[in-house]
């Protein structure tokens, strides 16, 4: 049994790309002074008995650099995705215009910068969490297949590969939150 022990690091890989994919969409929600529909993703709307995703109540442009529209479709949900955007920190504020809703995007101070690169910290500390729960997982089951008689250089060599791949993914965790940072501090 120890000698057929084959650790599925394709599946901690698939496991950490999940976290990575995650990360990208939370960076993606930071406003960086530039309009963007994918800002709102992180947004649900109370909208027919549960929360539903802004662009599933009406459809996302960006007209110019710095406005986002949302054409609501259904007109008796405008004040709920009006209200939804309010409360969701974005800190943006909508202005009506029929079932239309307008977001101009102002220009971002030196301190709401400042706290954005925090929340970007935030999230790749979160993802960088859910990388070594992933790690853990793969070490947990090499230290089962030792339990079972898996020889102690087989060991090694599985709990190096494990370390070598969370590694890369911790690596590339930080490569994006620096990106990110230089992104949002630009002026």
């Amino acid at each position: 049994m120890s000698e057929d022990f084959e650790l599925d690091t394709d599946d901690l890989k698939r496991r950490m790309d999940g976290a990575m994919s995650n990360l990208r969409t939370e960076f993606a929600s930071l406003r960086t002074g530039r309009a963007s529909a994918s800002m709102l993703e992180p947004v649900q709307v109370e909208a027919y008995g549960q929360m539903t995703p802004i662009n599933q109540v009406g459809t996302v442009n960006v007209p110019e650099p710095r406005m986002v529209t949302i054409n609501v479709w259904d007109k008796g949900l405008v004040g709920k995705v009006e209200k939804a955007i309010r409360e969701s920190g974005l800190g943006i504020n909508p202005q009506l215009n029929g079932t239309i809703i307008m977001l101009p995007i102002p220009e971002l101070n030196e301190e709401r910068r400042r706290e954005l690169t925090k929340v970007a910290g935030h999230y790749a500390e979160h993802a960088r969490v859910a990388i070594r729960n992933v790690r853990r997982d793969g070490m947990d089951q090499v230290k089962k297949a030792k339990a079972d008689g898996m020889a102690e250089d087989d060991q090694k060599f599985w709990e190096t590969e494990v370390q070598d791949i969370t590694d890369l993914y911790i690596k590339k965790v930080d490569e994006a939150l620096e990106h990110k940072q230089e992104e949002i501090m630009q002026v």
